[in-house]
């Protein structure tokens, strides 16, 4: 479902559900939903942007991502009213 709100806010964007998937290779930006239980530390870096999304009652989580080094953390309602936004160039 996740995916499927953030192709209509933005077109060609890519879903994956690892931090070995090819499509992360020169990945810009990357929303990583915390659900997930990513390892978000073999996400950050590699001069990309990630944003974490979650819960909005598991703060612990959020503030977490935060910690890993995520540039933001939303709660998941807030990133699909932004995703445009979050995902645009």
């Amino acid at each position: 479902m996740d995916g499927s709100r953030f192709r209509s806010a933005a077109p060609g964007v890519v879903i994956v559900r690892s931090v070995d998937a090819p499509e992360l290779a020169g990945a810009r930006i990357v929303l990583v939903d915390l659900a997930l239980g990513v390892d978000l530390f073999a996400l950050v870096g590699d001069d990309r942007t990630v944003i974490a999304y979650g819960s909005h009652v598991d703060d612990e989580a959020l503030q977490s991502a935060i910690a890993a080094g995520c540039a933001d953390a939303l709660p998941r309602s807030k990133v699909f009213r932004r995703a445009a936004e979050l995902l645009a160039d």
